[in-house]
């Protein structure tokens, strides 16, 4: 079993930056691939960026490519999410999510999910 917890979210001005990061204990990631996912208040948990184990293969919402870079780092057991030119329409709890996978999956649904972080609030004001 793999423990995930996520941290650098935070209040952004619309155009800004942030830089989020999942870390895990318990087990390697590189036994999973890895996924981000947020969700607004009131709407349903959605798939934002997902990485394959040997980070090979990478999948972006449609509303965030060309925003967000979704990168891994299997030595020091961390993924991370880079999110540029944010929108107030970006702002939602993100959460990190693993799947034990074969080495090119990707993971796009949340269904799909075995293991998932607390979340890390991300808030865009405009």
């Amino acid at each position: 079993q793999v423990q995930l917890v996520e941290s650098g979210g935070g209040l952004v001005q619309a155009g800004g930056s942030l830089r989020l990061s999942c870390g895990a204990s318990g087990r390697t990631l590189s036994s999973y691939a890895m996924g981000w996912f947020r969700q607004a208040p009131g709407k349903e948990r959605e798939f934002v960026a997902g990485i394959s184990r040997n980070a090979y293969n990478i999948r972006y919402a449609d509303s965030v490519k060309g925003r967000f870079t979704i990168s891994r780092d299997n030595v020091k057991n961390t993924v991370a999410l880079q999110m540029n030119s944010l929108e107030p329409e970006d702002t939602a709890v993100y959460y990190c999510a693993a799947d034990q996978t074969t080495l090119t999956t990707v993971r796009t649904t949340p269904d799909t999910m075995d293991y998932w972080g607390q979340g890390t609030q991300v808030t865009v004001s405009s």
